[in-house]
């Protein structure tokens, strides 16, 4: 009788021991799972928040299981091709963890789990290093926004900012930042104190796999390359 995939073994001999043990608890949970759901999604994400990303996982718990972390491990768990895949077809899954990506595996339809992706929106202020969404600028004049204990803050952001009988005041114009362009940590500090949120915490689907399809959504790869083994 030929071998199940699913009694394979999986070695990680190239980490310490500690890594490696961790890693190997990582690999059998996924092969756990892999025999209780039906379904299994690559969904690669923008913009991360954990504790936003921890109440959507909770509301999906009693249906489905996310798996975040290295994606060579994930790729190890699966397989990486035709011959060492661990159910037949998977590793065009494996071949699309790459960047900002994780495993949705869930026993929930096709058309439910598609809505609650694309539904799910949250937003956020943007941190440095971020891509500024828009161009902000604040004009000469008073920040009545601020209280007047604000100022020295404002002023070691960058602000040209003064005292003006006890109302910060804006002595010139000033670009917080610039459409398109990296924020700075004096930048995101000040859009924060604007309320002004930039960032988008979204999650994208990019496959669906079960053993009777292999469905792609997001083309992070040529077709051609997922097909191949």
């Amino acid at each position: 009788m030929p071998k199940s995939k699913r009694n394979r073994e999986v070695t990680l001999t190239k980490t310490k021991k500690k890594g490696r043990e961790h890693k190997e608890v990582i690999v059998n949970a996924i092969k756990d799972a892999l025999d209780r759901y039906t379904f299994v999604y690559v969904f690669s994400f923008e913009n991360m928040r954990n504790l936003k990303f921890k109440e959507f996982r909770e509301q999906l718990k009693s249906t489905s299981r996310f798996f975040l972390g290295s994606n060579k491990v994930m790729q190890i768990a699966l397989g990486r091709s035709n011959a060492d895949e661990i159910k037949p077809g998977i590793h065009k899954v494996s071949k699309l963890l790459r960047g900002n990506s994780g495993l949705f595996l869930t026993n929930m339809a096709k058309d439910e789990v598609q809505r609650l992706f694309n539904e799910y929106e949250d937003y956020d202020f943007a941190r440095t290093g971020s891509i500024a969404a828009e161009t902000v600028e604040l004009k000469e004049g008073p920040l009545e926004q601020f209280t007047h204990e604000m100022e020295p803050f404002l002023r070691k952001q960058g602000m040209p900012v003064r005292l003006n009988k006890g109302v910060v005041e804006l002595v010139s114009d000033f670009a917080v930042c610039e459409e398109g362009k990296h924020l700075s940590p004096e930048s995101a500090r000040i859009l924060r104190l604007l309320g002004i949120k930039m960032a988008t915490f979204k999650l994208n689907l990019v496959c669906r796999w079960n053993l009777d399809e292999f469905e792609l959504y997001k083309e992070l790869l040529d077709a051609s390359d997922v097909e191949s083994s």
